[in-house]
This record gives structure tokens, C-alpha cells and sequence, in this order.
């Protein structure tokens, strides 16, 4: 199933899959909690306000944060710590998240804070769910973060009638957003605030939604490959499966089975079997660097998908024995996903170095043996050349954002927190690099489109044919030249949303990951 055809999502019985994530991030899918969800907050709540009452010595709700925690908190101003947690940590800056990123941050708390290990109250949860479902998005700067806080404590201020938010497309600030709603601000409990802005959560929605359109591109890219494979005459013996049955990557082998179905019955392949001994790289090494890029995608995958389920607050409240105990640690450390968005991000990258290498040879006709640039009328027409530098310029763009992020530290809090993660940093650019990838491989198809027109009455298969209709129902044959932005704008939504897939797997069941 797509996450566009998901409706609702509940929490609390099972673990959120990334499709329902997207779903709800992106679709606006509503948010629902079962009775053991809220069950469980309660029960997490009420062994906090224990532990306030026994004035116990925890970690940011009877001591400062950070470098501070030495610094002893009276239970009287528990309260009063909380909002000044929110207050103090509103510093990102820079141009605001978009809608489908806030609303992946607010979903990752309530599935985070929703287990029962943080002690925040059903009244918060309940208020980020309230605003959830009524696509209230928080005004939340985008840069300046190390791994969370920032951004954070700016969605929490709404809940405390501060801040500003969209409602409807219009920016107001807090009070009157909750007013709009129907909904009051709420006073935040101990350790409500800290497990607010701590933690993973920013980090690992973000991550979702990369790892989501990161995964989606990788199918979509054997497509325009198959497709381009096709208008380029060349050969399907490079897709022979007892190649690839010597190399011991599965991944490999899934994407040559791949490019076999997108291809089959293909009159352009029958025909061109053996134009060639030997295609350019960018043809017969398809599968083994489509499929190389496809390993550590797959493996992000399942890395984001485990942050996903996990627990990423400090300190942990853990009910013992009837009495309970505060851990602390470093569980709010985005490390694993950190190192998999910098994977995503280079695997991105390989595979659009190819994408745009198939782009060129369609456009240059020394290589095609097709009017030049795609052009009805080369000299008069400037056709796809322009379009293939647009793909080059995002090329060079994802190459220059394939550095490892996490790799990176600066020590903040007084040396408390002497390496950071900076996966706030890879998270966002491998959701980045998967849009830019987006846009290469939209370029692509509609270059392998125009090659099927002018190759004409030559015909690809029946596969790529649905794939070229599909193309075609909003960027028609290039007769002449027109602003091609729309085009690209056009199919690179077709890609984002997964309609090319779905037009390919309706004929051929589900590709190979």
C-alpha cells in the first residue's frame, strides 16, 4: 500500500511503519490513540509526579540542563523550569521547516513520548494530536540546530499559547491559533518541556521522510533507466541473470530482474539486441550501481525504521517494581541515523550521476542517433538542452552535499555535550537530496518520452509505453519550444507521489527494492 492511500493511522497497539508515517506527514492521514495508548501515558505520568513529590534527584526535572545539572531545582518551580526550557531553546533561525517536516516532528513526539518512558502528561499529547489533525503547522526556523532543541522548543511554544503558527494558510501567533481551534494552552508538568525539545525526534521524522523518498526514488530510477536503456538502443544481454548470479549482491540482481520486466516485449530491444558488443557505462552498469546505491538505502531503511520504534529521551522514566527509577543517559543521541542520512545522501548521489549520464547521451546526437537535443527542428528548436544543464547543476549539487555530516562536531553546553551528533544536519540533507533526485530522474523520463516519439513507429514495451502515457497526460510531445518548467515540476510530482511506480507495478507486480 502507498502512503497516499492511508487514511488514519492509531497508535498504540503496533509500531508505526514508515508508510503510515508518510501517510500522516505528508497525506494528512488523521491521528488516532487506542485506549492502551493513553493508558500508558498515564500510568509514565503518574510515576513522574511521584518522583517530584519525593523530590528525587533526576536529571531536568530537580536539576537544570545541561551543563547546568548541577544545579538543584525546588519541586515548587518544576513548572516554571519547564517553560523556561521552551522559552530559552526557541533559537533556531533561517527560513521555516516546511508543513510535511513539522508534521513529521510532532508525529515522531507522539509516538515517542506516547511508550510510556517519558512522563508526559495525556493533556500534551492529546493538544499536539488536537493541532495534528488540524493541520496546524508551527512556525519553526530550519537552521542552527546540532541535533534537536531548537526547532523543537519553537513547536512547543505554540502549545503554551507563544509562538506563531499556519491555520489555513494564514501566519497568526499562538493564543490565537489555539483559540481558532478550540483549544486552550496548556501549564507543562515536570520534565514535560525537556521531553519536548530533547530527544531524537526531529531527527528521526526527518529521517522517515527521507528514507521514504529516498527508497521511492531508487525504484523510480530503474524505471527511467529501463525507459532510457530502451531509446538509447541498447542491449538487454547486459541484464543477463546469470551475470549478475556471480556477483554475491542481491540488490544487483534486483535491479537487472527489474530492468527485465520494464523491458520486456520490447520491439526497441528485440531490434537492437546486437547493435552493440558493448554499451557505455551508463547503460550495461545499471544494475551494478543502481543496485550498489540500493544496498545502503535498504540499510537506512531499516535503521530509521528501528529509531522509528525506539525510545530517544533523557532521562527514561522505568516502572519497577511498583516503584519505578529515572535513568539517565544518551538515548537522545541521532547518531544511527545520522550516519544512514549521510549513506542516503551519497547513495542519492550515485544514482543520480548515472540518471544525468542517460540524460546527456539522449540529448547529444553523436550518441543517440536522434535529432539533436530532442528537437523537432534542431537550430530553430533548442529542445531538452537546457534541461539536461538544469541536471548536470542538480548533479553537482547533490556531489557537493554527499559530505558526511556526522562526521562533523563542535562541542556546546559548556563541553557537557562535547561531541555532537549533527544529524539534524544529515537528516535534512538527504531529505534534500532525495527531492533534487526527484527532479533529475523527472528530466530523464521526459527525455526517454521525446526519444519514443522521434524513434517512432519504433515502439518500446508495453510497460514503457503505460509509463510514456502517463508522461505525456501532463507534459505533451514536444513539437516546438515552450517553458519546460512546468514539465519537470509536473513529473517530478509524478515521482514524489509514486504514480510512476504505480503505473509500472500495476503491470508487473511489485519491483525489486
Amino acid at each position: 500500500m502507498f502512503a497516499n492511500e492511508i487514511s488514519s493511522v492509531a497508535l498504540g497497539e503496533k509500531p508505526v511503519t514508515i508508510t503510515e508515517f508518510v501517510a500522516v506527514a505528508r497525506y494528512h492521514a488523521r491521528v488516532e490513540f487506542t485506549e492502551s495508548y493513553v493508558d500508558i501515558v498515564r500510568a509514565s505520568r503518574a510515576l513522574i509526579e511521584r518522583f517530584l513529590a519525593e523530590n528525587r534527584l533526576i536529571y531536568g526535572v530537580t536539576t537544570g540542563f545541561g551543563d547546568n545539572f548541577t544545579e538543584v531545582i525546588a519541586p515548587g518551580d518544576a513548572a516554571e523550569l519547564q517553560a523556561n526550557i521552551v522559552r530559552s531553546h526557541a533559537v533556531s533561525v533561517g527560513e521555516p521547516l516546511s508543513g510535511e517536516v513539522v508534521r513529521a516532528i510532532w508525529l515522531m513526539e507522539l509516538i515517542g513520548l506516547g511508550k510510556g518512558y517519558s512522563g508526559t502528561g495525556p493533556d500534551t499529547l492529546e493538544l499536539i494530536r488536537t493541532l495534528l489533525n488540524a493541520d496546524v503547522i508551527p512556525y519553526v526556523p530550519g537552521e542552527g540546530s546540532v541535533g534537536y532543541l531548537g526547532p523543537e522548543a519553537h513547536m512547543a511554544l505554540l502549545l503554551i499559547g507563544e509562538g506563531r503558527a499556519w491555520l489555513g494558510g494564514e501566519l497568526l501567533d499562538g493564543a490565537e491559533v489555539l483559540r481558532r481551534v478550540g483549544a486552550r494552552p496548556i501549564r507543562f508538568g515536570c520534565k514535560e518541556g525537556l521531553s519536548l525539545t530533547n530527544g531524537t525526534h526531529s531527527v528521526t521524522a526527518i529521517g522517515v521522510l527521507a528514507a521514504h523518498d529516498a527508497s521511492l526514488a531508487g525504484q523510480t530510477a530503474d524505471i527511467a533507466a529501463g525507459l532510457s536503456l530502451q531509446a538509447l538502443k541498447g542491449t538487454v544481454r547486459a541484464l543477463d541473470p546469470r551475470l549478475h548470479a556471480v556477483k554475491r549482491h542481491p540488490e544487483q540482481a534486483g535491479v537487472a530482474a527489474n530492468l527485465r520486466r520494464i523491458t520486456e516485449n520490447s520491439p526497441l530491444s528485440e531490434e537492437f539486441l546486437d547493435y552493440r558488443l558493448q554499451d557505455t557505462y551508463s547503460l550495461r552498469g545499471i544494475p551494478q550501481m543502481h543496485g550498489g546505491a540500493k544496498r545502503a538505502l535498504n540499510q537506512a531503511w531499516t535503521v530509521v525504521e528501528e529509531e522509528l520504534d525506539s525510545v530517544g529521551d533523557n532521562p527514561i522514566i522505568v516502572p519497577e517494581d511498583g516503584d519505578g527509577i529515572a535513568l539517565m543517559g544518551a538515548n537522545f543521541d541521532s547518531t544511527y541515523v545520522g550516519i544512514q542520512s549521510d549513506a542516503m545522501a551519497n547513495a542519492l548521489t550515485v544514482l543520480a550521476k548515472i540518471a544525468e549520464r542517460r540524460t546527456d547521451r539522449m540529448v547529444n546526437s553523436n550518441f543517440s542517433e536522434l535529432p539533436a537535443f530532442l528537437a523537432p527542428n534542431p537550430g530553430l528548436h533548442n529542445g531538452f538542452m537546457i534541461a539536461q544543464y538544469t541536471s548536470a547543476a542538480l548533479s553537482m549539487d547533490l556531489q557537493g552535499m554527499a559530505g558526511p555530516a556526522s562526521a562533523r562536531t563542535v562541542p556546546t553546553s559548556a563541553n557537557q555535550e562535547d561531541p555532537v551528533s549533527n544529524a539534524y544536519s544529515a537528516a535534512l540533507t538527504a531529505y534534500r537530496a532525495a527531492g533534487k533526485l526527484g527532479y533529475i530522474l523527472a528530466i530523464e523520463l521526459l527525455c526517454a518520452a521525446q526519444a519514443f516519439d522521434l524513434l517512432a513507429p519504433r515502439r518500446p514495451s508495453p510497460v514503457s509505453e503505460a509509463v510514456k502515457e502517463l508522461i505525456r497526460s501532463a507534459a505533451p510531445e514536444v513539437t516546438g519550444d515552450r517553458a519546460f518548467h512546468g514539465d519537470i515540476e509536473a513529473i517530478r510530482e509524478f515521482v514524489r507521489h509514486g504514480k510512476v511506480l504505480r503505473t509500472v507495478e500495476a503491470r508487473t507486480g511489485p519491483l525489486e527494492c
